[in-house]
Parts: C-alpha cells; structure tokens; sequence
C-alpha cells in the first residue's frame, strides 16, 4: 500500500499521508509551520469540535443544513469531544495569526469523519465551515476553552486548596508563633493568623478569576470576518451560544460587539492578568512553606512539610519541600505567559488579532498548570505538615521584639536597651525586663503573653 494519497485545494494538489483525516490545508500548514513541533493544546481542539457541533446544530435548525449532514457532523465531532483523533491535529503553534490552519484542520477532519458516518459527502467548508470564519472561530475557541478549564478545573482546584487551608487552620490555628518581617523577628502571629493570609489571597484571585470569566463568554461567533457577520444568518449567533451553552453546561452569549472580539483579546488579557495575580499569590506561599520548613537542624524548623522523596543523590537523609518548589516554578511559568499573552493582545491590526494561536497556548498552559499546582500544594503540603513545636517554643521565648508590648509602660528607648541586651545575652526578654524594671515577674508575664500579643490593642 502506498503511504500517501493525493488531495486538492483551490491551490492544486499536494500529498498527505494515506491514513490522516486531515486533507490539503493541513498539509499545507504542517509543510509551511516546522517550528516548534508543539502541537495546539487538546483543550483547544475540544473547544473547536463543541464550536463545529454547535454550529451545526444551529445551522440545521434554521434551515440551511440537511438533518443528514448536521448528525452526522454532530457524531463526528462527539467522538473528538470524547478524546478519540487528536493525534490528526498537527498544526504547529506558531502558524498563522488568525489560527486558520487550525480551523481549516479541524474542517478537515470533522468532514472526513462525518463523510464516513452519513449517506452524503460533507465539505469542509461548505458543510462543517458554515457561517463562520477562522476570525470568529478561533477567538471563540479560546474563550470556550479557557472558560471550560477554569470552570471544570481551576475553580474547583482552588475550592479545594481554599477547604484545606480552613482545615488546617481548625487544626494548628491557635499555636502561636513568632511573627517576622524583613525576614527577621517580629510580634507575635498564630498559625490560624497566617494561615488566613494565604486562604484569602486564593480567595480573591478565585473572585477575580471568576469576575473576569464573564467578558469571557461573551463570544465572537457570529461575527465571521470582520466582525459584520457576512455569510452568518442573522439568528445565527444567539442560536449557536444557546446551544453551545446546552452542550458545555457554561451559560454563553454573542458579544454585544463583535468588532470588539475579532479585533482584540482583551478578555483573555483580563483573564491572564488575573491568574498572574493567582500565581503570585501562590509563590508567596511556597515561598513561606520553604522558610517555615527549612532546617531541620539549621533553618527556622516550624513546620515539617511531608517527605515524598529523597532530596539529594549524593547527600543520604536530605528531604526538600519538592511540592512548593513545584509550585514556585509553575508560579514563574504563569508570570512569564503573562507577559507573552499581553505583548499578543497588542497585535490587533485593525479588524483581526493576529497572534492568536500564541495566546491560545499560553492561557490554557496557565490555566492548566495552576489548577494542578494548586490541588499538589493542597494535598501534598497544606494538608499534611506538621508544627514543630519544640522549635517554635523556644524561638518564641527569646524573642526580643516582644519588648514592644512593653513601650506603653517603659517607653521606647528602655524598650530598645532590653530587646538589645536580651539579643546581646540570648536570655529571654522577660528575664532582662524583669532585671531592668521595676516590673514585678506576674506583670510581666501579663504584659508579655504572646499569645495575648497576637490579639492587638493595648
């Protein structure tokens, strides 16, 4: 058997392999676009078989698709929805701006599918392609996709991560420990204190992410070309997000302006802008884990992240806090998409983004690798350290900075001089204080009770 056969296009003809669902176009772009070898993201190609299905359906109900056509169009994109032929999306990355290789690919494929599973012939661009264009489809496709990974992945991953944090701080919150700032020592925090810092970041980058979502989905479909919805039945767009809405269980609607979606990516600049918030606040945490953790002998020692593995190949018994360096790392991945998407967003030229497959990557990149991070960081660090409290004691008691809750009644300067004997001396404050004020020991121990300190106020 031969390992190719010949297909056309309004081009002429070329050679494909014999057994690709693609045809010509796609050929075209895997010949042209052998750059990266990094192919669109599966999340991607999903949302362009939900965009195909839909609009079909659409099409069907308004008269301009045979019943025949349409299901077998539907089926065909079924079964890439349900995670069969995405190794015949080759198309690279880095292709053309408007991602119209990867629109005219899954044409390809979806016609060639539903060819087989009907009685009649469907074209790729007749049938599958049917009042849209690569301009609408693909700005489509990375909103659906975007907002079907945050929805169905994301969100849930960061409920989660926030429902460990709740635990944890039910658990440890009112183990009181010694507070720093500038890395070195300060008053007095409680676990639950600290840990309430990090559930409320994941909290509010959650609420900007979901704030975000809604210009999201708000789609371009409809738009085709330019944005003034040529070749498109008018009832085109409200149809087609009523039924990609019924299909995906996310409520979608046609933009209030389509110009607006073919022309720019400011939703998706939004939304990246707003996980790039998620990923800072997920480094700051990794970032104290690791410090709350380091040690065991020479570090601060508080916590004991769980061990999952061995940390040195040459070093016998060394653990490292692998998990927050995991998530630090996806953290810097998600700053540096950020940056990527927003200098895409910009290329706008007139009616058409042109860096649009670009984008696509790197948000669904972004989305996907936080909402793995997330769920790692809840399960295999939040959830299972342990405090150190022998370490956490012992700091706690030499604290010199507890001195301050002393300046109300010593002042300022007799403070400092005790907070730099006690340091000079390593004795704990209060036994210094005890020595250079006439403050009797039971006061002291009132006035210096770290866990009161942690409650504020005079």
């Amino acid at each position: 058997m031969t390992q190719f056969r010949t297909e056309s296009d309004s081009m002429g003809e070329l050679q494909v392999p014999a057994n690709a669902l693609y045809q010509a176009q796609t050929q075209r772009a895997v010949n042209n676009f052998a750059i990266s070898g990094l192919a669109m993201p599966k999340q991607f190609i999903t949302a362009l078989a939900y965009i195909k299905q839909a609009a079909a359906q659409s099409n069907f109900e308004l008269g301009h698709l045979s019943k025949t056509k349409a299901k077998a169009i539907e089926q065909a994109c079924q079964e890439i929805i349900d995670g069969s032929h995405y190794e015949h999306f080759p198309v690279d990355i880095f292709q053309t701006g408007s991602g119209t290789s990867s629109n005219m690919n899954a044409n390809e494929v979806i016609a060639t599918l539903a060819s087989r599973l009907g009685d009649e012939s469907i074209h790729p661009n007749d049938d599958v392609n049917m009042g849209q264009s690569s301009n609408d489809v693909i700005p489509t496709a990375i909103a659906l996709s975007s907002a079907i990974n945050v929805v169905y992945e994301l969100l849930p991953s960061l409920e989660k991560l926030s429902q460990h944090l709740e635990h944890k701080k039910a658990e440890v919150g009112a183990i009181v420990k010694t507070g720093r700032t500038h890395l070195m020592d300060a008053m007095p925090v409680t676990f639950g204190q600290t840990l309430s810092a990090w559930q409320t970041q994941i909290n509010h980058a959650a609420a900007g992410i979901r704030h975000s979502l809604e210009r999201v989905c708000e789609l371009a479909q409809g738009g085709t070309a330019v944005g003034t919805g040529i070749n498109a039945d008018p009832q085109f767009a409200p149809l087609f997000a009523k039924n990609l809405s019924a299909n995906v269980g996310i409520r979608f609607t046609p933009s209030s302006n389509f110009f607006y979606n073919i022309g720019s990516q400011d939703a998706i600049v939004a939304l990246s802008g707003q996980l790039k918030v998620l990923a800072v606040a997920q480094m700051k945490i990794a970032n104290d884990l690791r410090w709350m953790n380091s040690g065991p002998l020479a570090g601060l020692g508080e916590i004991e992240l769980e061990a999952l593995q061995p940390g040195s190949s040459i070093m016998p018994g060394k653990v490292n806090p692998v998990i927050p360096e995991a998530a630090a790392m996806v953290s810097a991945q998600v700053i540096g998409n950020d940056a990527t998407i927003t200098v895409a967003g910009q290329a706008g030229n007139f009616e058409l983004n042109v860096m649009l497959p670009v984008i696509a990557y790197n948000i669904l990149q972004s989305i996907e690798l936080l909402a793995n991070s997330a769920q790692a960081l809840g399960d295999k660090a939040i959830a299972s350290f342990t405090v150190n409290q022998l370490n956490i004691d012992k700091a706690l008691a030499k604290n010199p900075i507890l001195v301050t809750a002393l300046n109300p009644v010593i002042g300022y300067e007799k403070a400092a001089k005790i907070a730099k004997q006690a340091y000079k001396e390593a004795r704990p404050i209060i036994d210094v204080a005890e020595q250079e004020t006439d403050l009797s020991r039971s006061e002291l121990e009132k006035l210096l009770n770290p866990s009161k300190l942690t409650q504020g106020g005079l």
